[in-house]
């Protein structure tokens, strides 16, 4: 069983140089707690472009400008899709969001709506107002301090959780509930699962209680998000200031926009892939930015001194 999992690789021609791996588990024990580091150290070896085995699954990786631009440019279509992985699969829906459904028509047609529609120019300035309210909210919480010690990582999290929150869902939520959830979504989102590399051993998640974590995960989810729907089907917003993106997903799914036909659960999992990325991405690149301009104070002067020439 073995020799045919690692032997199928290894028979076809001109593949791109590969480090030695182990039977079952591939290249996993060379990546330690710093992939990035130990990717870096094994391209210095292999060459800009090399093949290495997540457990039994190959994985091709681009260490150089051109490498990566030949894939993104020439060989877009075959990379275009995504792995299905055994966790996020079960949180979002059977992979009915965008960022992890298959490349393809649904794909095509869900992203459509997410560009077209939800995040249109048009839609993202009519939340200006959203996202000024939340910003006076933060910075009068900053100069109730005093100058006394403030967390800013904490602050940050709230001020886009509460914008993605009052755009998305059309008001905020807030409590310590409804932030360890997203906490924990996160958290088993980016997981290791060993079901995902090595399919043979997918009863390991089982065992070690990951596939009851990602489950719990999943039913809160999903009764948070039905409860939003509930909400917003007995509420009627008008003007595209009164709407929410959740009122905008809901007209698709009444009207059959398009001709495409989008289920409940559909929108359950665009709703939650908009959070997600919204609010996580944001809160990392503003807290990597705050942390370079602390660690060089010549750029936060700078800064500083052209945001009150703009004021």
């Amino acid at each position: 069983m073995l020799k045919s999992t690692f032997s199928s690789s290894k028979s076809c021609k001109n593949l791109p140089p590969s480090p030695p791996n182990l039977p079952l588990i591939g290249n996993l024990h060379q990546l330690g707690s710093s992939p990035h580091h130990a990717l870096q150290t094994m391209a210095q070896s292999y060459g800009p472009l090399m093949l290495i085995h997540l457990g039994t699954v190959p994985v091709l990786v681009a260490s150089s400008v051109d490498a990566a631009k030949e894939i993104m440019k020439t060989h877009d279509l075959t990379c275009a899709s995504r792995p299905r992985l055994s966790i996020p699969s079960r949180i979002v829906y059977d992979n009915k969001d965008i960022a992890f459904s298959q490349y393809g028509e649904y794909w095509r047609q869900v992203k459509s709506i997410a560009v077209v529609h939800l995040l249109s120019n048009k839609r993202v300035q009519s939340y200006e107002h959203v996202r000024l309210d939340e910003m006076g909210l933060m910075m009068d919480k900053i100069l109730r301090s005093n100058g006394s010690v403030l967390n800013l990582s904490e602050l940050i999290i709230a001020l886009t959780n509460n914008v993605v929150c009052r755009v998305a869902l059309g008001r905020t939520y807030e409590g310590r509930k409804f932030k360890n959830l997203l906490h924990r979504t996160m958290e088993l989102l980016g997981c290791f699962s060993v079901g995902s590399y090595i399919p043979l051993l997918k009863w390991v998640d089982r065992l070690s209680g990951l596939v009851r974590k990602a489950d719990d995960v999943a039913k809160e989810s999903d009764e948070l998000l039905e409860g939003v729907i509930e909400e917003h089907l007995n509420e009627k917003r008008v003007g595209i200031e009164g709407r929410d993106l959740v009122d905008i997903l809901q007209e698709f799914q009444r009207d059959n926009l398009k001709g495409f036909r989008l289920e409940r659960d559909m929108v359950k999992a665009i709703i939650m892939d908009l959070f997600i990325a919204g609010t996580h991405t944001t809160f990392t690149s503003l807290e990597w930015a705050i942390s370079e301009l602390l660690r060089h104070p010549r750029a936060m002067q700078e800064l500083r001194k052209e945001a009150l020439e703009i004021g």
